[in-house]
């Protein structure tokens, strides 16, 4: 009896062990909690992040535990990709959509972005639609072109399909004209990236400078892993609302 208790024990401990070194090694689950990517990501998705789409840095893998240090059979970034980061000051987790490269001229001109010179395309796509509530665990109301005056209103956005070089197109929102809408000329430092979110007026990125709030660009190695997939998602303050799943977002894949 004791034998048999003593190795159902040690099962359980090689499972939890094995389970901890897959998280740290392979994925991160991460909790979308702001309307910075909308629509592509909403506030309440949930999802796991790949630590080993660009090989291992020191923030998706402690060195200690990994079999092979460097960047061996990993990717580059890709513009395009969205990416879980570290905030090179602060050292949060953030996720934005990585659309300037080491070498890049970046640069916002009247809500346009525009990379090397280059405008990149943006399509009218309609407006995107929610209703003026307070949303997730920390309660904010989002931001609306329409201003409602009470809550339960519809709320709307102006929708864009924009396309990078290189790269899929992908939604981004447009609420007002805003300090991010014209930014001055940044070529991205070598080792290093421009984040910017798809709810253009409702993203602290690398439009902005660190010494004032923002990311700045961000060096290679602050870089988590890249979004793939939505997992799971509830539109309510808690995760046990299940009246509040949106199932069509279950298992989504990350454009």
């Amino acid at each position: 009896m004791k034998k048999t208790i003593y190795e159902n024990a040690k099962t359980l401990a090689y499972a939890i062990l094995l389970a901890l070194l897959f998280r740290t090694l392979f994925f991160q689950p991460f909790y979308i909690p702001s309307g910075s990517m909308k629509d592509t990501l909403l506030i309440g998705d949930f999802l796991f992040v790949n630590k080993m789409s660009y090989g291992y840095s020191r923030h998706s893998c402690p060195w200690s535990l990994c079999p092979i240090p460097g960047r061996i059979f990993a990717s580059e970034p890709e513009r395009g990709d969205v990416i879980v980061f570290k905030h090179p000051v602060s050292k949060v987790d953030y996720i934005k959509r990585l659309v300037g490269l080491p070498g890049d001229r970046i640069q916002v001109i009247d809500g346009t972005l525009h990379i090397n010179g280059e405008a990149a395309l943006q399509e009218p796509a309609g407006e995107f639609l929610e209703t003026f509530e307070r949303q997730g665990g920390g309660g904010r109301f989002p931001q609306c072109t329409n201003r409602p005056s009470r809550e339960g209103q519809e709320c709307k956005k102006t929708r864009y399909f924009e396309a990078l070089p290189g790269a899929r197109a992908h939604s981004i929102l447009d609420v007002r004209p805003g300090y991010g809408d014209n930014t001055g000329a940044l070529v991205v430092p070598e080792g290093e990236y421009f984040f910017m979110g798809d709810n253009r007026d409702n993203s602290q990125d690398s439009r902005f400078p660190q010494s004032a709030g923002g990311v700045g660009t961000v060096p290679f190695e602050n870089l988590v892993g890249r979004a793939d997939r939505v997992v799971f998602s509830s539109a309510g303050r808690s995760l046990w609302y299940i009246w509040t799943w949106r199932l069509d977002r279950f298992f989504t894949s990350i454009q």
